[in-house]
């Protein structure tokens, strides 16, 4: 039976621990995380009962920029410059769980709706009364469910790689070839048990980081075609691949960046990160999949040829239920999309929002 993501989320989260991580996370500020270099000072919002980190840059339309795992605000260091440069008001938080913001340990707090809220406190925080939402990865699921509970709040969506979720999706659709074989040991089940993917991420934080910022070796859709069926490619098992270390490809990140990454989740860790695997695939991820109705902004959705995990093809079946939706691949591009094709994804989503929003 051909793979499905939503299945295999709803099988996997059976392996869930009840219990959360016990080791403690400190609230508040973290004077070891520093700001990330080359963006402006981070302003320090309260939102949600957190203390949250902003990057911030230029003015017209806001757009709010939401990183995934294991990233941060400065993820979106070149949209930080290039939109501003376009006229826009380009805004980057470290998103709970993350560099400096707050870290609860409560692992329900990191449900999908409480991350809405937290992203609902900062355009209050801002004085802001509705913006473009863009996410990419674990960032794109509270954006697209952001029209869904807070519409007056959102004129538009740009989802990065990670599909909408709604309807009969993918009803009528050619079935596509397979090119992960999951098991138990599948990246985002090992993700789940409270602390055995922070006891190989955290044992090297720069071999771990290196392994995952590529491009190239898993991240690309002929590689994938050709691994064995037990390889850790072929089954998406991360830590096996951190613990063999036979790295290919290339990375994503500079040099300097890679430093900057580091730095930081030495000092963080990565449960904050983990934490949203934990929240939200409960129950057959029912904190995901619980908010699927009609989306009523304008939405832009850009895959990545060469994502393996987010294949383009998870967004067929969205115009169903988004009325105004426009679909763009980018070629010859992995997971880590506005990283990797930072010019072509900026040319994309830029002359989309000029489109839609040159009155705003």
């Amino acid at each position: 039976m051909l793979f499905s993501r939503r299945q295999f989320v709803r099988g996997a989260a059976a392996a869930l621990a009840a219990a959360p991580f016990v080791r403690p996370l400190p609230a508040g500020a973290q004077p070891a995380v520093r700001p990330a270099p080359g963006l402006p000072a981070p302003r320090f919002i309260t939102t949600n009962g957190i203390r949250m980190a902003v990057y911030e840059a230029g003015e017209g339309l806001p757009v709010v920029f939401v990183h995934g795992f294991p990233e941060l605000a400065f993820s979106w260091r070149n949209q930080l410059r290039s939109y501003p440069a376009a006229g826009l008001r380009a805004i980057a938080p470290d998103m709970r769980g993350y560099g400096l913001t707050d870290r609860p340990p409560d692992v329900t707090g990191y449900a999908i709706s409480n991350l809405c809220a937290d992203l609902l406190g900062l355009l209050d925080a801002l004085d802001i009364e509705r913006a473009v939402f863009c996410g990419h990865d674990w960032g794109g699921v509270p954006v697209w469910t952001m029209p869904r509970i807070h519409p007056d709040r959102v004129a538009g969506v740009i989802g990065v790689n990670t599909p909408a979720f709604g309807g009969n999706q993918g009803a009528g659709q050619p079935a596509e070839e397979p090119l992960i074989i999951p098991t138990e040991n599948y990246y985002s089940t090992t993700f789940l048990e409270p602390g055995r993917a922070e006891a190989v991420f955290e044992r090297d934080v720069r071999r771990a980081l290196e392994m995952v910022f590529r491009r190239g070796w898993y991240w690309d859709v002929e590689n994938m075609r050709r691994y064995p069926p037990d390889s850790a490619e072929k089954t998406m098992d991360w830590l096996r691949m951190i613990e063999e270390g036979n790295y290919q490809g290339e990375l994503v990140l500079s040099p300097a960046a890679l430093d900057y990454w580091v730095e930081t989740f030495e000092a963080t860790g990565f449960t904050g990160g983990l934490n949203y695997y934990r929240a939200n695939m409960a129950n057959g991820g029912a904190a995901m999949f619980r908010h699927t109705g009609d989306i009523e902004v304008p939405c832009l959705y850009v895959g990545a040829e060469n994502d393996t995990i987010l294949r383009p093809s998870g967004a067929a079946g969205m115009a169903a239920f988004i009325a105004d939706l426009e679909q763009h691949v980018i070629a010859d591009c992995g997971h880590w999309t506005q990283q990797e094709q930072p010019a072509e994804f900026d040319r994309v989503t830029l002359d989309w929002i000029r489109r839609k929003f040159r009155n705003a």
